[in-house]
């Protein structure tokens, strides 16, 4: 836990000494027109007027669950919480990421919007991997040293090595243009599209090619992890003497060597949901999926800083908290963590 709150610190004074230095915020809010009693307005109202230490002060106060603020800054940033006190006062509140440069909209709530989308994509994803990584895995390990085995370990080598967005690029080419008429998907499309007539309708078919791309590294990875486990469990004497009492095949692998066999898998796989919210940003921005990684892009490219810094922020802070519970769900399954 102690070392999340120093990554998650860490992640802050990076993003804000790296964003806030670039142009001047108060211009980019402004735009084109404005006189030069709206730029100091605006400059005193993001802090801009004060010293960069001061500025870095009251950032870390807006987006920290538990600040200080007036009554009147409570109102003018619409913080939500629980506060007490006086003129001044502390509270426990949603993390205030600022407004958007462009829409003038939360941060928070355009992240929010979007933070589903890239929750289902990984959560698609890694079911995807894992749903065909340990069978293939396990058949690997069963039929080793044979055709099938070498063909499994060569299909995830090539999955490890190639980069996402290529793979990206290729797979919707192929499934959603060339193929198209075949696979009936298409190149890009969001879980939710809005038809004119039928209002806002659920196209579950757009999930299929990104979950797909971005699958692939963690189903090559399972697929080498459930293999290499289920060969030393396959080993160990207990199977033998399984064996050796006439038990089915069937059974011996995978009511006795399998669950023996997924502690290892079962972290890597908690760990790699972290990894695909990471990952999803190309993904998302290839196949023009609706998420935080396309909402991410889409503001660098307009320069919308606390867009920008917010979903850095927020996608930190759940590689964090999946770590930290893939940590303790680790130790709930081997109890020789807990010993230690």
């Amino acid at each position: 836990m102690g070392y999340g709150i120093l990554v998650l610190l860490g992640v802050v004074i990076v993003v804000f000494f790296l964003f806030q230095g670039i142009g001047d915020p108060a211009r980019l809010v402004m735009g084109q027109t404005g006189d030069s009693s709206t730029l100091q307005n605006i400059r005193k109202e993001l802090y801009l007027d004060q010293p960069k230490g001061k500025q870095f002060l009251y950032y870390l106060n807006d987006i920290s669950p538990i600040s200080i603020h007036s009554d009147s800054a409570i109102k003018q940033k619409n913080l939500q919480g629980f506060f007490v006190g006086g003129n001044t006062k502390i509270g426990i509140k949603v993390p205030y990421l600022r407004r958007s440069y462009q829409s003038k909209k939360e941060v928070w709530k355009i992240l929010m919007e979007a933070l589903p989308g890239t929750i289902i994509l990984a959560l698609a994803a890694l079911i995807l991997a894992t749903g065909i990584g340990i069978p293939l895995g396990v058949m690997a390990a069963i039929k080793n040293n044979t055709w099938m085995d070498r063909s499994a370990i060569f299909s995830s080598i090539i999955g490890i090595s190639a980069p996402s967005f290529f793979m990206g690029i290729l797979i919707a080419y192929l499934f959603g243009y060339v193929w198209h008429q075949y696979t009936g998907l298409h190149m890009t499309g969001s879980l939710f599209d809005l038809d004119p007539f039928e209002g806002k309708t659920m196209q579950l078919q757009n999930l299929i090619l990104p979950a797909l791309t971005l699958g692939l590294r963690p189903l090559a990875i399972i697929t080498q992890l459930t293999r290499s486990s289920m060969l030393d469990v396959l080993n160990q004497d207990y199977i033998r003497t399984a064996k050796a009492k006439g038990l089915p095949k069937s059974k011996v692998i995978w009511k006795h060597a399998l669950p023996n066999a997924m502690n290892p898998v079962i972290t890597a796989i908690t760990g790699w949901f972290a990894e695909l919210l990471a990952g999803a940003f190309f993904v998302e921005y290839i196949f023009g999926w609706k998420g935080i990684g396309k909402v991410t892009v889409d503001a660098l490219e307009k320069l919308d800083y606390p867009v920008v810094m917010g979903s850095i922020l927020i996608t930190a802070a759940l590689f964090v908290v999946v770590n930290i519970i893939a940590d303790l769900l680790y130790a709930w399954l081997d109890p020789r963590i807990r010993i230690s």
